[in-house]
């Protein structure tokens, strides 16, 4: 890893994570195996997206989260757009976006969306977003427009958007549902008993209600959720959160390995095997969801374009 220090800007260098200063560096993680391994970015793919990002201004959730799947997916010029900047009003202990005071909305940014998603000829975009808790109605009316922005400019593109809580937003969900995105993801993270030390700013049940509030509002809209393992869960208490999300209507289930952005994010327990993915995975099948993906490089928005096409699929197979 190289670190650049700029020596010549006077402006005060200022670390990534100050609100984590404090915290003492948690405890040396295991050692990655070999599955969860991969390969460093250097394609023409990968230059082509990152310039076309660069160009419109925009922040990907790709670069900010530390993904591992960036090389992968901004080759197939595949890129998960994260509006309302690059600065969080939360300080989740997994995670590696910014924590502290965003500044005020672009305006223009749901225009310079839509025009990287056609620059990019994507047929499913995904567009997620920092917290926003300092925001009336946490970015709702941004995560619409930006939408609608999308739908004028690339109407064959469908659309996936992964939304903070709008914990106490009142009518807020209710804005951004009316924009019709094609897919409403919202994370749980983790199961109910991390919430305080890994997710102390959300609450588990809302996070639940959010999404069975989506389905009542628009029943033909896929719901998606997932959550990280690795964090000390037990293996009962993820089927429980599957359970939790079925009562929810909930479609689409992702489970990912948890990895550490530094030593003073929340350590990593244990890696989760292949196989205990794949039984998590079978176990899932069965409670009832249309889609499932659960391996130790699943995130969010990994395959996302593809694994939209097969959710598509099997309701036509279920429902018809």
């Amino acid at each position: 890893m190289v670190v650049i220090v700029d020596t010549v800007s006077t402006t005060q260098i200022r670390p990534r994570h100050p609100e984590k200063a404090h915290r003492p560096d948690a405890p040396p993680s295991p050692s990655k195996p070999d599955w969860i391994r991969v390969r460093a970015p250097n394609t023409r793919g990968y230059a082509d997206t990152r310039n076309i990002v660069r160009e419109n201004g925009l922040v990907t959730v790709c670069e900010e989260a530390g993904c591992p799947n960036i090389g992968e997916c901004w080759d197939k010029k595949h890129a998960t757009f994260m509006i309302m900047g690059d600065t969080c009003t939360r300080a989740c202990a997994f995670c590696n976006v910014k924590t502290g005071l965003p500044g005020a909305l672009d305006a223009s940014e749901p225009e310079h969306v839509a025009e990287a998603t056609a620059k990019l000829g994507l047929a499913h975009v995904v567009v997620t977003s920092v917290d926003r808790d300092d925001l009336a109605d946490g970015g709702a009316a941004h995560f619409a427009k930006t939408i609608r922005a999308i739908r004028a400019r690339c109407p064959a593109t469908t659309i996936e958007i992964l939304t903070p809580d709008f914990l106490r937003k009142d009518g807020a969900l209710e804005v951004v549902v009316a924009a019709k995105p094609d897919v409403f993801n919202h994370n749980l993270e983790t199961v109910p008993s991390q919430y305080l030390s890994v997710r102390p700013g959300a609450r588990y049940f809302h996070s639940i209600r959010l999404l069975q509030r989506v389905k009542e509002l628009d029943r033909t809209m896929f719901t998606k959720s997932g959550i990280m393992v690795g964090l000390g869960e037990e293996r009962h208490e993820v089927l429980q959160v599957m359970d939790d999300l079925r009562t929810a209507d909930v479609d689409f289930l992702t489970i990912g390995q948890y990895l550490q952005p530094t030593r003073k994010h929340h350590a990593v327990k244990r890696f989760v095997t292949p196989d205990e993915f794949k039984g998590y995975e079978t176990v899932a099948y069965t409670k009832g969801f249309l889609m499932v993906s659960a391996s130790p490089l699943t995130r969010s928005s990994h395959h996302a374009g593809d694994d939209f096409a097969r959710l598509r699929a099997a309701r036509e197979a279920k429902f018809g």
